[in-house]
């Protein structure tokens, strides 16, 4: 995917009701999963992440800062993120918990 022409969203955009549920994409554009909820709002948020399972079954919630992720959309309107993380690394991070 050509993320080079997508529209970056703004600081007011980077809330719950805009990132909930965005795809995030990987340094090699693999998908490494979705925003299952925000913590939060702007540049100085976190969004938790759901990686690894299968068909949404044994994924782990990670958290990343907002400003780790480079949140954007594509030609349809979808909101979706880039990261230079990989997917080994993000899954590799800690275990969210709930609070």
């Amino acid at each position: 995917m050509d993320h080079s022409k997508h529209i970056r969203l703004t600081e007011s955009e980077l809330n719950a009701a805009t990132l909930d549920d965005a795809t995030v994409y990987g340094a090699d554009d693999a998908k490494i999963g979705k925003v299952s909820h925000v913590h939060g709002m702007g540049m100085t948020g976190d969004v938790i992440v759901d990686v690894g399972g299968f068909l949404g079954l044994g994924t782990k919630p990670v958290s990343l800062k907002i400003n780790q992720l480079d949140f954007m959309r594509d030609e349809h309107g979808h909101v979706h993120a880039t990261t230079t993380w990989t997917k080994a690394q993000v899954e590799a991070l800690p275990q969210h918990m709930h609070s």
